[in-house]
């Protein structure tokens, strides 16, 4: 197969680098999703022959994937413990007699990659470029992700190593399972400052299906909008759609799966009446107080039977206040080490809205070794020599 053209999305200017110590506490009510693993129990769904949806038992616990080909399997997401890790590759082997060869990590947080420990050495574990530049600090992710745990934090100690991705890319990258194409892309900024968090969508073209992690919720759901700002994220998502004309259903990283381009354009909507009232509290003076009260609540209707929803927008619209004209920082103040920008992109090729890098994409292939080799899982291909250049690189 030939090699398709890698995509590099141009970078934005950072937001300002001034803080303030007072941007980093949660409003009065806000309590972060119970992630514990306790009960929960992943139920394949079927998107097509070997394309299932790991969905949790218990919303809002995480979701997970598993993508076969005729040679290989792919994961989407270790999940929170090695136990669930277990019980993803458990599953994997009462689905699909393809050896699991890849995994993919949708972003760096805890719940999705402390996992990545228990899965085999010869398993490839693959994500963007910013995702595993935040994956340096195993302690201070823990006691971060310690909040989801809901009294579960010692699970935490079966996990003793952060493993991190042996491959990364920058904005595309593409998998042959054999007979079956997994994309990769990273669109840009999301719920995170600057060029990260790295979101991953792992899209599978010939299922109309993506897996989107923290990118996006079911539409109708209260969006995360984790520490960045409104602006790159709206370019983001129409970046992605513009890539992704043709998809269909979104599995989110929480939460039930749901239409792909209207999740967009509902979160797009949001986003932009946010920055909008915003920005013109901002310009008139208001204090953070004020332009909780006064910016619109989407879920004024439900706010009595989903306080939460209700609490999650006033964060939004509090970070965004504090934040404006400041690059956003972690809730307990702290900012990860992380790279704050790529090189200029070439002019070059429009591609979907977003411009073309001028280097060609690797297909990463089946039982691919360490040193870039293409080998291959099953029948013999034409196919010989060192894998295709790419924006992809072993880590």
């Amino acid at each position: 197969m030939s090699a398709l053209t890698s995509r590099r999305l141009p970078t934005r200017r950072s937001l300002g680098t001034s803080t303030s110590s007072s941007i980093g506490s949660w409003p009065s009510g806000y309590a972060g999703p119970n992630f514990s693993p306790s009960g929960l129990r992943l139920i394949p769904r079927t998107l097509a022959d070997g394309v299932h949806p790991l969905m949790a038992s218990v919303p809002p616990k995480d979701n997970n994937g598993l993508i076969a080909g005729r040679d290989a399997a792919l994961i989407v997401d270790a999940g929170i413990t090695p136990a669930v890790s277990e019980q993803i590759l458990s599953l994997a082997a009462e689905l699909t007699d393809r050896p699991v060869r890849f995994l993919v990590n949708t972003t760096y947080h805890g719940d999705r990659t402390f996992g990545n420990q228990a899965f085999p050495a010869d398993t490839v574990i693959v994500s963007s470029r910013p995702n595993k530049e935040n994956m340096t600090d195993l302690g201070y992710e823990k006691q971060v992700r310690s909040g989801n745990m809901y009294g579960d934090e010692g699970l935490f100690d079966t996990v003793t190593r952060w493993r991190t991705p042996d491959i990364v890319f920058d904005s595309f990258a593409e998998i042959d399972l054999g007979g079956r194409a997994v994309q990769l892309w990273h669109f840009g900024p999301g719920n995170g400052p600057g060029n990260g968090p790295g979101d991953t969508v792992v899209y599978v073209p010939d299922t109309r299906a993506a897996w989107v992690g923290n990118l996006l919720c079911h539409e109708g759901i209260a969006p995360m909008l984790l520490q960045g700002g409104p602006e790159p994220y709206i370019h983001t998502l129409r970046a992605m759609k513009a890539a992704l004309p043709d998809l269909e259903t979104i599995v989110p990283g929480h939460g039930p799966a749901g239409d792909g381009h209207a999740a967009i354009d509902s979160l797009v909507t949001y986003l932009e009446r946010l920055h909008e009232e915003v920005a013109t509290a901002v310009e008139a003076g208001r204090t953070v107080e004020d332009t909780m009260a006064t910016c619109t609540d989407p879920w004024a209707e439900l706010c009595s039977s989903a306080p939460r929803r209700v609490v999650q927008h006033g964060r939004h619209a509090r970070n965004h206040r504090a934040h404006r004209g400041r690059r956003p920082i972690r809730p307990d103040g702290r900012r990860r080490t992380r790279r704050t920008g790529s090189p200029a992109r070439p002019a070059g090729r429009p591609f979907s809205g977003h411009p073309a890098d001028s280097r060609p994409a690797r297909r990463l292939h089946p039982g691919m070794a360490r040193g870039g080799m293409r080998l291959h899982v099953g029948a013999p291909r034409r196919c010989a020599g060192p894998a295709f250049p790419s924006d992809a690189r072993h880590a």
